[in-house]
């Protein structure tokens, strides 16, 4: 139901999510035992328990690929599984089944999954899971904040948390089954050393058109505002802001400096950015601040403390720190520290 791999959050809001191009690793896991199964489909901030039920024989093999902040498997497994989520993941997780039953526990609905018929979880809702007998299916797994940067770059203004997909996705015709063709020639061209590996920027590329169809195509909680025409531009004044607080991200500067560099009024600067981009300015200064923050440590691989980055970014009271960064990102920075 998971898979490892890393996530490096963009320094601001409004940059395009394909800016950087992304990292390719690959693994592959075959067995019978239940404890190295849920090894393998545990990550460190979510682990995963799966038992064979009434203690009958299991078999599987799983293949993962991964491009950036985006990952694929390929599971196959015999016999009667069941899988229990034991903390949120943070991730989107698609289901595109092959062969086979599996019923996934998404709160309190039970979402049943055969060939034809696709399941999408989004981040935290997944509990657990039974695969019914022989099953295999394509996982496609994207972290919410990618889906929230594509979001923010679509709306221009800062998208957080779930953004609540309808669970259920037709695979047989439309965007369902183009979405499992384009999964599966993403696989494919990644694994094995594959030659989508030698082209990172044609990567890129569909890795964005993945995510654009499925918040193009799949109903959510921002669907219907994507069919509004789209809002006019910013003024002048919200973007100088803006690049004003990016260009001091790690200054102590106040929103009466904030609406200096604007060159309005506070209460002008206030209505803007209402206006605009459904917030505060003191409000985006602060999740800027906490991408920022995020950023440095995915990055300083355990060589910094947590203390320091957030006082860096101007966090001086560390339980609030912490607190509001499990919040924003499912986890605690400790932990995010420690991948």
């Amino acid at each position: 139901m998971s898979v490892n791999f890393e996530v490096h959050a963009a320094g601001g809001f409004l940059h395009h999510p394909a800016a950087q191009s992304p990292i390719f690793s690959e693994t592959a896991y075959s067995g019978t035992d239940p404890d190295a199964l849920s090894e393998i489909l545990s990550t460190s901030t979510s682990p995963i328990k799966a038992a064979a039920q009434a203690n009958a024989s299991i078999a599987y093999r799983c293949n993962f690929v991964s491009a950036g902040d985006l990952a694929i498997a390929d599971c196959a497994y015999e016999g009667a599984i069941s899988l229990r989520r034991e903390a949120p993941s943070g991730k989107v997780i698609i289901f595109l089944p092959v062969e086979g039953d599996a019923v996934f526990n998404a709160g309190q609905e039970a979402i049943h999954s055969v060939p034809g018929r696709g399941a999408i979880l989004g981040a935290g809702r997944a509990t657990g899971a039974r695969l019914l007998g022989r099953r295999r299916h394509l996982g496609l797994f994207v972290d919410q904040a990618r889906i929230n940067a594509h979001l923010t770059h679509m709306f221009e203004r800062m998208i957080t948390g779930d953004a609540d997909f309808h669970p259920h996705i037709d695979l047989t015709a439309g965007a369902g089954l183009l979405l499992q063709q384009l999964v599966t020639n993403l696989h494919r061209g990644l694994g094995g050393g594959g030659l989508l590996q030698e082209s990172p920027l044609a990567v890129s590329a569909l890795c964005d058109a993945t995510v654009y169809l499925l918040l193009e195509n799949f109903p959510h909680r921002y669907s219907n505002e994507l069919t509004l025409p789209a809002p006019a531009p910013a003024p002048r004044h919200v973007k100088w802001a803006i690049d004003f607080m990016h260009a001091h991200i790690a200054e102590p500067i106040s929103l009466n400096e904030i609406a200096t560099a604007a060159k309005v009024s506070i209460r002008t600067l206030q209505q803007g950015f209402r206006q605009f981009r459904n917030t505060t300015p003191i409000a985006y200064l602060h999740e800027i601040r906490m991408v920022a923050a995020r950023r440095d440590l995915l990055e300083s691989g355990a060589k910094q403390a947590v203390a320091d980055i957030a006082l860096r970014w101007g966090f001086t009271h560390l339980g609030r720190f912490a607190a509001e960064y499990k919040k924003r990102f499912g986890e605690l920075p400790s932990q995010t520290l420690k991948r």
